[in-house]
C-alpha cells in the first residue's frame, strides 16, 4: 500500500515536471519566434533606410558637381543661411508652444492648490471631533464599517489630489527649464545668423568686383543651395525617424527582457517546487544547488575608436569655459571651429579654423554610424560627437563650451578625421 502511494507520488511529480518543461519550451519557442520576427523587421527597415540614404546621396553628388562648377563657397554659405532661417522659424514655434504649455501647467497647479486649500480649511474647521461624532453616530456595525470606508475613501482622495499637485509642480519646473533652454538656443541661432550674414555680405562684395556676370551666378547659387537644402532635410527626417524607431525597439527589448526574466523566475520556482516534492517523496536528503544565472548570450560591447574616445575625454575637460568669436584658446575662449581645431591640434592633428572647411575634412559617414571623436557639422557650426547622441562644442557667447543633444539642429554632415 505504501509502495503504491509512493509510486503515485513519483508519477505525479514526473507529470508536473513534464508539464513545467513543456510550458518552458513553448514559452521559449514563442520568444525565439518573436525575436526572429523583430530581427527580420529591423533588417527590412534598415534596408529601406539604406536605400533612402543611397538615393539622397545620388542627388547630392549630382548637385555637388553643379556646385563645384559654379562656386562651392558661395553656395555653402547661402545653404547655411537658408538652413539657419528655417531653424530660427522652427525655434520660434517651439518657444510659443513651450510658453503655452507652461501657462496651462501653471493654471492647473493654481487650481489644484486652491482646491486643496478649501479641503484643508474645511477639515481644520470641523476638526477631529466631526470624525469621532460621525463614527459614534453609527446605528449598527455595518453602518460603522461603511462610515470608516467612507473616511478612507476621502483620505485616499486627498492623497491623490496631493500627488497630482506635486506632479504638476514638477511639470511646471521642467517646462520652465525647457523654455529657458529654447530661448538660449534661439539666441545662439540668432548670433550664428548674424555672423553668417556678415560673411555673406563680405563675400558678395568681393565676388561682385571680380565677376562680370555675378548676378546670374548668384541666382544660380541660390537655386542650388535650395535644392541641396531639400536633400539635407530628407536626411535629417530619416535621422529623426531612425532615432524614434531605435527608441521603440529598445523599449520593446526591455519589455521582452522583463518577460524573459519573469518566465525564468517562474521556471525556477516550478523547478524548486518539483525538487522539494521529490525530496519529500524520497524521505529527505540533501538538496541540489539551484544553479547560477543562465548563461545566455553576452551583450556585445560597443567597439569605440580608442583614439576618438581619447579626443572626447580631452575635450570634455574644457566644458564651462567661455566662447569667443574667432578665438582658439580652450581655456580663455574659442569659437566652435577654434574649439575643434585646438582639441585635435593637441594630438598633432591639423584641422582648419572654419566650420565650412571642416565639412570637407576626413571621410564622410552617416549619422547612424557616428563614433566618438567624429565631427558633427551644422550650418555655421561644428562640434565633436561624444557618443550616445550627444556632442561637445563651443556653442555661443552666452553658453560657452558645453554638451548638447546632437540632433538639436539640422545636421549637414558627419566627418571622421581619425
Amino acid at each position: 500500500m505504501v509502495r503504491t502511494r509512493k509510486r503515485k507520488q513519483i508519477i505525479a511529480a514526473a507529470l508536473i515536471t513534464a508539464l513545467a518543461v513543456g510550458m518552458s519550451q513553448n514559452a521559449g519557442a514563442t520568444t525565439i519566434q518573436d525575436a526572429q520576427q523583430k530581427i527580420n523587421e529591423a533588417n527590412e527597415q534598415l534596408n529601406q533606410t539604406k536605400s533612402q540614404i543611397t538615393d539622397i546621396e545620388k542627388k547630392q553628388n549630382s548637385l555637388q558637381g553643379e556646385i563645384d562648377a559654379l562656386d562651392t563657397e558661395l553656395v555653402a554659405l547661402l545653404l547655411d543661411i537658408e538652413v539657419l532661417g528655417d531653424e530660427i522659424d522652427q525655434k520660434k514655434l517651439d518657444i510659443e508652444q513651450a510658453t503655452e504649455d507652461l501657462a496651462l501647467a501653471e493654471e492647473t497647479a493654481k487650481n489644484q492648490y486652491e482646491s486643496m486649500k478649501k479641503r484643508i480649511r474645511f477639515m481644520y474647521e470641523r476638526g477631529d471631533n466631526a470624525l469621532i461624532e460621525s463614527l459614534l453616530g453609527a446605528g449598527n456595525m455595518a453602518d460603522f464599517l461603511n462610515r470608516i470606508e467612507y473616511f478612507n475613501q476621502i483620505y485616499e482622495y486627498d492623497r491623490t489630489m496631493l500627488t497630482e499637485y506635486e506632479d504638476t509642480v514638477t511639470q511646471v519646473a521642467n517646462l520652465k527649464s525647457t523654455l529657458e533652454q529654447e530661448k538660449e538656443d534661439m539666441l545662439a541661432l540668432q548670433e550664428n545668423q548674424e555672423h553668417q550674414s556678415q560673411e555673406l555680405e563680405q563675400m558678395i562684395a568681393k565676388k561682385q568686383a571680380t565677376m562680370s556676370d555675378f548676378d546670374t551666378k548668384l541666382a544660380q547659387a541660390k537655386q542650388l543651395a535650395a535644392a541641396y537644402k531639400q536633400t539635407i532635410q530628407e536626411q535629417n527626417d530619416i535621422i529623426v525617424a531612425e532615432e524614434a524607431r531605435i527608441a521603440a525597439e529598445e523599449e520593446e527589448r526591455r519589455r521582452q527582457e522583463e518577460e524573459r526574466r519573469r518566465q525564468e523566475e517562474e521556471r525556477r520556482r516550478q523547478e524548486e517546487e518539483r525538487r522539494q516534492q521529490e525530496q519529500q517523496q524520497s524521505g529527505g536528503g540533501s538538496g541540489g544547488s539551484s544553479g547560477g544565472e543562465s548563461g545566455g548570450g553576452a551583450n556585445p560591447s560597443y567597439q569605440t575608436n580608442i583614439s576618438g574616445q581619447t579626443v572626447v575625454d580631452y575635450a570634455m575637460q574644457f566644458v564651462g569655459n567661455p566662447y569667443v568669436w574667432g578665438g582658439t584658446s580652450l581655456t580663455n575662449g574659442c569659437d566652435c571651429s577654434g574649439f575643434v581645431m585646438s582639441v585635435f591640434g593637441h594630438f598633432g592633428i591639423s584641422l582648419p579654423h572654419s566650420s565650412y572647411a571642416l565639412r570637407s575634412c576626413g571621410q564622410g559617414v552617416s549619422y547612424n554610424n557616428a563614433q566618438p571623436g567624429d565631427l558633427i557639422c551644422y550650418s555655421g557650426h561644428v562640434a565633436i560627437y561624444i557618443g550616445g547622441g550627444r556632442i561637445v562644442g563651443a556653442q555661443s557667447s552666452r553658453i560657452g563650451i558645453a554638451t548638447q543633444t546632437a540632433t538639436y539642429r539640422t545636421i549637414l554632415a558627419v566627418r571622421r578625421v581619425l
